[in-house]
């Protein structure tokens, strides 16, 4: 296996390619790292060093090319020429800038690995919103939860979150003692990537390191007042697996203001579209209105009070 396929290049990859590049002086190439206005790429020959190009993210796909005309027997550095179309794009709006445009966190992935430590109380808001997002981005949603060795909850929390994931599958994993490794890295075909989006000190790194059979990421220790942990990641970046599969390590993410995740929105609360079709009237406001269904579900129970504020909140901020 040549460094491009450890890093994702499938035959799909090949194909599609071509069709946008048809310039056979062209190759392809995957961009690793993105570093100070240069980036770390992967192609057939192996890891190099080129310039930045505009909008060109860690996880795309590119087109590499000559620097430029040089005499004949010089040597040209590559160059990136061209973006390939992405398939699938995670992202946020800058926080505390709301008038700020979309924040890209994860391009061209097929599962998106919605990390959750079992060791600190899950936070329900946090779960929602990165799961309407994970859903609107074109890839998988996969809910991850760490740390199994470290809590007493364990029970607690995999019930909570099961419920809570709705239709996302829920594993549960210990990068300390390998449990649930395997039922993750199955999910993981070759060729695939899949990011890893959580808060610091989630345990990402870790997990990351026992999927790769190595030491690829720092780790840092968690603070336990607060359960906070330090940025051990700084960057995203692409780690190949040996399985075949490209994981995707990220920052840790403080907060998650969705941008323009309508789709994924109607997905993660389904159950609340369906009572909507059902309530008396067609115009309702789903408040105080006779015939609510959403209220009649809230007042025996079967809608969580909580879960219908979580999506007006989210609903308002989509506008």
């Amino acid at each position: 296996m040549n460094t491009l396929q450890q890093y994702g290049f499938t035959e799909r990859i090949s194909r599609l390619f071509v069709t946008q590049f048809p310039d056979s002086r062209l190759s392809p190439a995957r961009v690793v790292r993105v570093d100070r206005g240069r980036l770390v790429v992967a192609g057939a020959r192996g890891l190099v060093h080129v310039d930045a190009y505009p909008g060109a993210v860690t996880g795309d796909w590119i087109a590499l090319g000559s620097a430029g005309a040089l005499a004949p027997g010089d040597f040209a550095p590559p160059a990136v020429v061209g973006l390939m179309p992405r398939f699938s794009a995670l992202r946020r709006k800058k926080a505390h800038d709301p008038l700020a445009e979309a924040q890209l966190l994860a391009v061209n992935m097929d599962i998106v690995g919605v990390i959750v430590p079992i060791d600190r109380p899950i936070s329900s808001n946090r779960l929602d919103r990165t799961l309407v997002a994970a859903w609107d981005s074109g890839a998988v949603p996969l809910v991850i939860l760490t740390k199994a060795d470290l809590s007493s909850r364990f029970d607690d929390v995999v019930a909570q979150t099961v419920e809570r994931a709705g239709s996302a599958e829920v594993i549960t994993t210990s990068a300390e003692s390998g449990d649930g490794l395997d039922e993750l890295l199955i999910r993981l075909h070759p060729g695939q990537t899949m990011v890893l989006i959580g808060p610091s000190g989630a345990g990402k790194s870790s997990l990351a390191n026992s999927l790769a059979g190595k030491p690829v990421q720092n780790t840092g220790e968690v603070r336990a007042a607060d359960g906070r942990g330090k940025h051990t990641t700084t960057a995203r970046e692409l780690i190949p697996l040996p399985g075949g599969g490209v994981l995707m390590d990220t920052p840790g993410l403080r907060g998650f203001a969705l941008w323009d995740a309508e789709g994924g929105l109607e997905v993660v609360f389904s159950d609340i579209a369906e009572l909507f079709a059902t309530c008396r009237f067609a115009d309702c406001r789903h408040g105080p209105e006779p015939g609510c269904a959403v209220q009649a579900a809230i007042d025996t129970g079967i809608l969580e009070r909580r879960r219908w504020l979580s999506y007006q909140k989210m609903e308002r901020e989509l506008v």
